[in-house]
């Protein structure tokens, strides 16, 4: 995270025409929690994801009255993701509240989404009666899984379902070459790149490099406003996205800025009821 702040910083002090500005972002890790309500509203939200120039955001939120709102505020911008919590707390609880599985199938019930995530699961936890109900309605719905997971947890979200397809979370905060390993095994496994340090002095990193030249169509970028004040950052972090981006060969860079998200999310946008 350090790496990605100091390269923010430098990036900032470059020209807007030097840092790929015009370069569309399908940001694919957007939380609109109850904490951020009284501090941004949905409209200042969309006009900060606007002001960034977002072609469109996977949009979660505690509890799903956030990306409900965003939504209709901006049904051309917001992809809805479920995410399974209803209250701050939920995350160090959920994987065993049978209370989860009611909520989210009544949301399921409810409105449309495009994934069921961001959720947090780690090791062994992943095999729990709440997790393996909700790779059961991803199935069934048709939605992908949004995984903030180590890499154990992956593993057996894919032997519950090998046809499964899941967003690996911060590329699971993992070392490149492990994240390549879980590429090369499930082909049906995305990474979004919120958080990561894949990035310095605003250069991607070598090890990195040869991660999105092997892997060009299984990343997507992410901001993470995992906290009220992220919300003022995003147009800053959109910039530097856009900065490491442009040290990419032009096509692997759309491809990872906002093709890969169209591709798999994008639809959902223009299909709302």
């Amino acid at each position: 995270m350090r790496a990605c702040l100091v390269s923010l910083l430098l990036i900032l002090a470059l020209p807007a025409s030097s840092r790929g500005a015009d370069l569309p972002l399908f940001d694919a890790h957007i939380h609109y929690n109850q904490d951020a309500w009284p501090v941004v509203s949905p409209a200042e939200a969309v006009a900060l994801l606007r002001q960034a120039g977002l072609k469109r955001a996977l949009v979660s939120s505690t509890d799903d009255e956030g990306t409900q709102r965003l939504l209709a505020a901006a049904p051309d911008l917001v992809v809805p993701e479920l995410r399974p919590y209803r209250r701050l707390d939920d995350p160090g609880t959920w994987v065993r509240d049978e209370s989860i599985v009611a909520h989210v199938e009544g949301r399921l019930r409810a409105h449309r989404y495009a994934a069921i995530g961001e959720f947090h699961v780690h090791g062994a936890d992943a095999d729990l009666a709440v997790p393996r109900r909700l790779v059961q309605l991803a199935k069934q719905h048709g939605l992908m899984l949004h995984a903030h997971a180590d890499a154990e947890a992956v593993e057996r979200i894919f032997r519950q379902d090998p046809t499964a397809r899941v967003i690996w979370a911060h590329a699971g905060m993992e070392v490149p070459d492990r994240v390549r390993g879980m590429l090369r095994r499930y082909r049906s496994l995305w990474a979004d790149l919120a958080r990561s340090d894949h990035v310095a002095d605003g250069k991607v990193l070598p090890e990195w490099r040869s991660l999105f030249m092997e892997f060009p169509d299984r990343f997507l970028v992410g901001t993470d406003t995992y906290a009220p004040e992220v919300w003022r950052q995003v147009p800053e972090r959109a910039a530097w996205m856009r900065a490491w981006l442009a040290d990419l060969p032009p096509g692997i860079a759309e491809r990872i800025a906002w093709k890969n998200g169209e591709t798999l999310l994008g639809a959902i946008a223009t299909t709302q009821p």
